[in-house]
């Protein structure tokens, strides 16, 4: 993929996907790839209903709970 998708649910996807498969160690890294602000990022997903678990690695929907 040559740049990462915009509507927010396919973005949280190829975001969990790419880390998730470890192409790449973190979410800095995969948004320095991409070009992107990594707390830009954290801010748009957070808008539209996603939070970072850093512990889990992944994107969540906001308010769910962490194991």
């Amino acid at each position: 993929m040559d740049f990462l998708p915009h509507a927010p649910a396919i973005l949280v996807s190829s975001v969990n996907m790419y880390l998730r498969d470890g192409m790449y160690d973190s979410l800095e890294s995969l948004c320095y790839a991409y070009n992107r602000d990594p707390e830009e990022l954290k801010k748009y997903l957070a808008e539209n209903g996603y939070t970072y678990s850093a512990s889990q690695h992944q994107f969540r929907p906001t308010g769910a709970v962490e194991q």
